[in-house]
């Protein structure tokens, strides 16, 4: 195979490369570039033809990545980075961040709880910067920041390649969540016993096995789970109406109290703390745009209230 000349190479397709990969399809990805789906669709075929690579294969659900088109994300976003950071160097400031976004991974515990603050935060401190947020949790953290399918993270850990970044910007605590129509008129507390006797919600991604479960079975104690979900935004609507409860990070319990008037209660059984850190590339900070909404989520962090009594987190 010969090999390829990059003074021949039409750089532009790898910005629709990286507008595909991203937006699962050619039409939105020509949505995303201000071009027609026609250009799009003839950019594929042109990127095909160079890496020797079908790239995308078509499903019922748009566009889905080969295998070679996966290895290609992140050298490809690496590259178009570094060009944004080099234009970044022309226009410095706030007024170089119209048309950027920055991509910030997290479970959907944390944009329950950061989310709308988050968008408020990089309005003052980046404006004209889109926020996205993508789903991820500590199992997948450190990959997606390595692939570049994220710049920004905030996890229960998993961050440890070297490659990255972290701070810790918090302890997280547990905390219940009900009907308060199943309550007591003026109850405040559950006791060990209400607790046990009552059905559980489960917000787990495997769907039968949660840390309550673990620290029960260190009591010799054991829950009855009614039922199991994998977001923790399903319990606005599982949970009214019903006498079951479910057991979840403090911070989403009450971002969806205040949503929903579910009533949020402290958990009767001790629960482990755990570390919630902010992660990021070594390298992302070059980009000005990354730096700054990172400089905004940290404001942001530093001053939010994770456990149920209100304890402030650790200094950044």
């Amino acid at each position: 195979m010969n090999q390829i000349d990059i003074e021949s190479a039409d750089l532009n397709l790898l910005k629709v490369f990286e507008a595909i990969y991203d937006e699962g399809g050619a039409g939105r990805a020509a949505l995303r570039l201000g071009v027609t789906q026609s250009a799009v669709s003839a950019a594929l075929g042109r990127l095909r033809a160079l890496y020797g690579d079908p790239l995308f294969t078509r499903t019922g659900r748009g566009l889905t990545p080969s295998l070679r088109a996966r290895e290609l994300r992140p050298v490809i976003g690496e590259a178009l980075d570094k060009c944004r950071q080099s234009l970044s160097l022309a226009r410095p400031g706030a007024a170089g961040f119209a048309g950027r976004s920055v991509t910030l991974g997290l479970s959907d515990d944390f944009e329950i709880a950061l989310g709308r603050d988050a968008i408020r935060a990089l309005a003052e401190s980046a404006p004209g910067l889109r926020i996205i947020f993508r789903q991820t949790h500590s199992r997948l953290a450190g990959d997606m920041l390595m692939a570049r399918e994220a710049d920004l993270v905030i996890a229960s850990g998993g961050l440890t390649a070297h490659a990255l970044q972290r701070v810790t910007v918090g302890q997280g605590g547990y905390a219940c969540l009900m009907d308060p129509a199943s309550l007591a008129p003026g109850q405040a507390t559950l006791s060990v016993e209400e607790f046990i006797s009552r059905q559980h919600v489960l917000v787990s991604s495997g769907g039968f096995i949660g840390v309550v479960d673990e620290v029960l079975h260190g009591l010799g104690l054991a829950r009855r789970v009614q039922a199991s979900t994998t977001h923790f935004s399903a319990l606005a609507f599982l949970l009214p109406g019903s006498d079951a409860l479910s057991t979840l990070p403090a911070h989403a319990a009450r971002g969806l109290a205040a949503a929903s008037g579910l009533r949020m209660l402290p958990c009767p059984v001790a629960m482990p703390g755990y570390a919630i850190e902010m992660g990021w590339r070594a390298d992302a900070l070059r980009d000005e745009a990354v730096a700054a909404a990172r400089r905004g989520l940290l404001g942001l962090l530093n001053g939010f209230e994770w456990k149920p009594g209100g304890e402030r987190p650790a200094t950044v």
